[in-house]
């Protein structure tokens, strides 16, 4: 199965940056598709998002917020 991870982000935030360079970096690696998300683009998604960014989807599930722990990023993708 092909995943997709999207990366729920916010203007001018540093951690936003550092999860959307580690989610760069293992998804091109492992051929994985990958976008980002302004939350507050949509007032959804800041309701849902809004205190937790950076937010990881893979598949339009959450999968962790506020950093990318790369080993278990990694093992959803395999």
């Amino acid at each position: 199965m092909a995943h997709h991870v999207v990366v729920m982000t916010r203007q001018g935030c540093s951690s936003c940056v550092k999860a959307e360079a580690d989610v760069e970096r293992i998804c091109d690696e492992l051929g994985v598709p990958w976008s980002t998300a302004d939350v507050d683009s949509d007032p959804e998604w800041q309701a849902e998002y809004g205190d937790h960014v950076p937010v990881i989807l893979i598949d339009g599930a959450e999968h962790g917020y506020w950093k990318v722990e790369e080993d278990r990023f990694r093992r959803a993708l395999a």
